[in-house]
């Protein structure tokens, strides 16, 4: 018998199910990265390019690099 995901959901049973799943939210920052964004950093690179060399998004590089006192160049 098939069960609606809907009904999983609400009841829980999905629950296991998405236990399996890798997500890449708040993955904490290892030295590589954080080395690799302050030599960036200082090298003038802009924000999107920083975040994409680290595989971060723009506003997770922003935050780190506010909390290291970093100031990261905005190119229009």
């Amino acid at each position: 018998m098939r069960v609606c995901w809907r009904i999983r959901l609400r009841h829980g049973i999905a629950s296991a199910m998405s236990e399996d799943r890798f997500e890449r939210h708040r993955q904490p920052w290892t030295t590589d990265e954080i080395q690799k964004l302050h030599t960036l950093a200082k090298k003038g690179i802009a924000l999107k390019a920083i975040a994409k060399a680290l595989k971060r998004s723009e506003e997770s590089t922003k935050d780190r690099a506010k909390a290291d006192s970093l100031s990261i160049a905005k190119l229009r």
